[in-house]
């Protein structure tokens, strides 16, 4: 017969560490705020952080660990769940022994928790349980002996490096083998560090920026660059010599632009990047895009779309033909987007090629091709080759000529569903844009199925965000709201927290305008109608502008009205002829 599992307070009571009037009292405060009695013990000051995982680890029967006490943890076993994760969830992998993991967790009664490590680690795992307190300060120290590491690499490289600070950049090229020598390891450990950082960091890309006096270094996060240190100028050669060899790009080559490739492993992920050398005043420009496979597969859900807009692009995409167009500048999401469907498509009974510019991430089950316009492969040129492999979907890169988009729309007209992106302000602008480059109108009208634009913008961090007491009139116009619209709902702003590095914001989705072709918008394309006449009857068929999804987001609390204002101010302010009440009663109806 099963050992009855005493509950946490008496726990507490039988080892001595609280009385029957604490138990009682704390029992009480519990109930009355719906939290858990151990945070309840220490809140009220009757136990430390300790003490309840140490009761905890009795009550399930799990081991206890005290951090201060062990006399050390191997910090190779932290690359086996990401660095998101941990900070996250406050969870450390303290060994891997015969398939199993066995991780430091400080609430054993986390289920969802549980199975997500399971999920992760692909294994079975044993639980232990410590201190939240000491777990967290363990993660905070480990943390900042990265930071320092990478300090410390950029001091050695200061003093190792025995480059005049006033020679040219001509008389301190560097051989090959002098960069991979072992005088010049620091640079090789640098390069490793400032990767390894920024990819735990959740940076979309590394900036290495030549000035007349340093090398400035700078992530972009969350579409936002934030410099992290200033380099010395003297190893700036050494540097960039080393970041070539690694992209396999000619290293003496100074005057000219190239593009490479780096393929490496950090932690337990094997992440490309994608590097581009610019020639610039004083050197040149190193920028590192960081491509996480994952990011290519968010799923539908997070993508950050409305329900009413996700039906309609769940239709759109499982339509038999017709061009499906998405819109935006560079960086707005584009590409995930167009992945994310064709994720969704990709089954074994679909045939799905791409013609991509390059290749950004390999998807299994799908065909793709690489456009190499040296050797005469372009867009065009694998569209009509395309055609001939009878493919149920294609997806080409971007439309950027007559050619390309001729092709398409009789790739569309034949019975293919097409996907490509355009370079647009809006999804409007995208029939007058094809109109432009030269494709009939009435093939417009008749292959165009929808198009899509999008932004992205970044979400406020859970952890710290605050409600807004009095948001600023002007950027309440600048998004286009009303203190009518606000009346009921409650604006938040970004705080800072170590969470989120001090920004108040973490992670980013998309703010999307579907314009889904009807026979009034065909009609219209057909005739060549002004721009703003094709805008006008959009929104009149239940297209949401850009802005008007950005606010959805505002009301609801998931990101700011500067963050709206920066990304999405497209049209400034609301019209002042518009019914204030109908447009309040639009808002209201798309957030419930």
């Amino acid at each position: 017969m099963a050992r009855k599992q005493r509950k946490l307070g008496e726990q507490l009571k039988r080892l001595g560490l609280v009385d029957d009037k604490q138990l009682e009292q704390a029992l009480a405060v519990s109930k009355e705020r719906g939290q858990r009695i151990g945070e309840t013990f220490v809140e009220l000051g009757f136990v430390e952080d300790g003490d309840v995982a140490k009761a905890l680890a009795v009550q399930h029967e799990m081991d206890y660990v005290d951090l201060d006490k062990l006399d050390a943890i191997d910090t190779s076993n932290m690359n086996l769940l990401p660095d998101d994760i941990i900070k996250k969830f406050l969870v450390l992998p303290l060994e891997k022994n015969n398939g199993r993991v066995k991780v430091l967790v400080h609430d054993p009664l986390d289920m969802e928790l549980l199975d997500n490590l399971r999920f992760r680690l692909n294994s079975e795992i044993d639980i232990a349980v410590g201190s939240r307190a000491k777990i967290k300060d363990f993660i905070d120290r480990l943390s900042n002996q990265t930071q320092d590491s990478i300090d410390k690499e950029i001091r050695e490289l200061s003093m190792d490096m025995s480059i005049d600070r006033g020679a040219s950049l001509d008389v301190m090229s560097i051989d090959v083998v002098e960069v991979e020598s072992e005088d010049d390891a620091p640079v090789i450990r640098l390069v490793s560090q400032v990767i390894a950082e920024a990819v735990n960091s959740r940076a979309s890309d590394i900036h290495f920026e030549p000035f007349e006096d340093r090398v400035r270094l700078r992530y972009r996060i969350d579409g936002v660059c934030h410099e992290r240190n200033r380099i010395p100028k003297q190893t700036q050669a050494a540097l960039t010599a080393r970041l070539k060899i690694l992209a396999g790009v000619r290293v003496e080559e100074k005057r000219n632009t190239q593009d490479g490739r780096i393929k490496m492993k950090v932690g337990e992920d094997s992440i490309d990047f994608r590097v581009s050398f610019c020639p610039a005043y004083h050197g040149e420009s190193v920028v590192l895009r960081i491509l996480r496979p994952e990011s290519a597969r968010v799923g539908l859900t997070n993508l950050g779309m409305s329900e009413d807009t996700m039906d309609h692009f769940n239709k759109i995409i499982r339509r038999p033909n017709g061009i499906f167009l998405v819109t935006g500048p560079t960086g707005s999401g584009k590409t995930t987007t167009l992945y994310t469907a064709l994720d969704v498509l990709n089954r074994p009974d679909v045939k799905i090629i791409t013609a991509e510019d390059p290749v950004e991430y390999n998807f299994k089950g799908i065909n793709q091709c690489q456009v190499h316009e040296a050797i005469g492969l372009t867009f065009s040129r694998i569209l009509r080759a395309m055609l001939r492999q009878a493919p149920n979907v294609i997806l080409v890169g971007e439309i950027r000529d007559m050619e390309v988009a001729t092709v398409a729309i009789q790739a569309a007209l034949t019975g293919h569903l097409v996907f490509s992106t355009l370079h647009t302000n809006d999804a409007p602008s995208a029939i007058t844009r094809l109109v432009d480059i030269g494709v009939k109108p009435f093939l417009v009208a008749s292959s165009v199925q929808a198009v899509l634009a999008q932004r992205l913008v970044r979400m406020l961090c859970e952890k710290c965000k605050q409600p807004q007491a009095n948001p600023n009139p002007r950027l309440l116009r600048l998004c286009g709201l009303t203190a009518q619209d606000i009346e009921n709902h409650t604006l938040c702003e970004p705080s800072g927290c170590k969470e989120c590095g001090n920004t108040g914001y973490r992670g980013r989705k998309g703010i999307f305008e579907l314009m889904v072709m009807d026979n009034a918008l065909r009609e219209m394309a057909f005739k060549r109608a002004p721009l703003a006449k094709i805008r006008e009857a959009a929104i009149a068929g239940g297209m949401r502008n850009l802005l008007g999804d950005g606010r959805i987001k505002v009301l609801s609390g998931q990101t700011s009205l500067e963050e709206i204002a920066r990304v999405a101010q497209v049209e400034g302010t609301i019209d002042e002829d518009s019914d204030e009440e109908s447009e309040a009663s639009r808002l209201n109806a798309a957030l419930t």
